[in-house]
């Protein structure tokens, strides 16, 4: 069975971190394609273990501008 899940990827210094926030399992590499091939395993793994699919609603990310 395959399902889809939202993925937002950050820099972090030297590693770029892939977190899916559904379940909040994340993942890192050194490039982003790793760092996403390292978080289907971890979804794999997290999943094997009985956890429930999360139900499918819509997940907005953004960006804000705010005056400091």
């Amino acid at each position: 069975m395959n399902t889809t899940f939202t993925v937002i990827i950050r820099r972090e210094e030297n590693w770029y971190v892939a977190s899916c926030p559904e379940n909040h399992v994340a993942s890192q590499g050194t490039s982003i394609d790793e760092a996403v091939w390292n978080l289907k395993e971890a979804l794999a793994l997290y999943y094997e273990d009985e956890h429930e699919l999360p139900e499918r609603s819509p997940v907005f990310v953004t960006t804000v501008e705010v005056a400091l």
